[in-house]
């Protein structure tokens, strides 16, 4: 093969570059802590020099960012996907799935947040989760609907994410478990669906 490579294959490889800074950083700030952690030593543990991060981030708030904003991609088009549908019992049924199936891929992102509350408050990250919050809120609540209906709606959110980090310390297959606890939340949309 010769040495040229086409602008595609170098964006890719780019990507990755981007990619593996995400996943040590991620994997350091779980291991230490976000405040503990320099970004020295997320180059030291990629082999890359410093400036071969600096090239894709200045700073540690800016890897995090961006590994919100790829992670939670999935959740963005879910409210976006959520907006245009009408206001069925199917549709929020699929909207609490989906939001588990993102819930899932984003796994390592959220039990970080969880467990660095503080930090995440006082990064840009916070805001924007809660943002996101509520206007997937908006989509399963019907405004008309008894205010207990609107509980549930809101407490099936809150059951999904329950699931990823209460139900980490419970025995059983961690696929069985994510089931269960979609069930559970497909339950309380129904149930509030079934009272409006």
């Amino acid at each position: 093969m010769g040495g040229t490579m086409d602008g595609t294959n170098q964006q890719r490889r780019r990507g990755d570059t981007r990619q593996r800074i995400q996943d040590v950083a991620l994997e350091l700030f779980a291991e230490q802590g976000y405040e503990k952690t320099s970004l020295r030593e997320i180059a030291e543990r990629l082999d890359v020099t410093k400036a071969a991060l600096y090239y894709h981030f200045k700073t540690k708030e800016e890897i995090l960012v961006s590994l919100f904003e790829d992670l939670t991609r999935p959740i963005e088009d879910l409210i976006e996907w959520g907006r245009q549908q009408p206001h069925t019992l199917a549709t929020k049924q699929e909207i609490v799935r989906r939001y588990s199936e993102a819930l899932a891929g984003a796994g390592p992102l959220f039990r970080f947040m969880q467990e660095n509350q503080a930090t995440v408050r006082e990064l840009r990250i916070g805001e924007m989760f809660k943002e996101r919050m509520l206007r997937l809120r908006d989509i399963l609540i019907d405004p008309d609907a008894e205010l207990v209906d609107q509980v549930r709606c809101i407490s099936a959110m809150f059951t999904l994410h329950a699931g990823m980090f209460v139900m980490q310390d419970v025995e059983g297959d961690p696929e069985d478990k994510r089931k269960a606890v979609l069930e559970v939340a497909t339950d309380l949309v129904t149930q509030a669906h079934q009272g409006a």
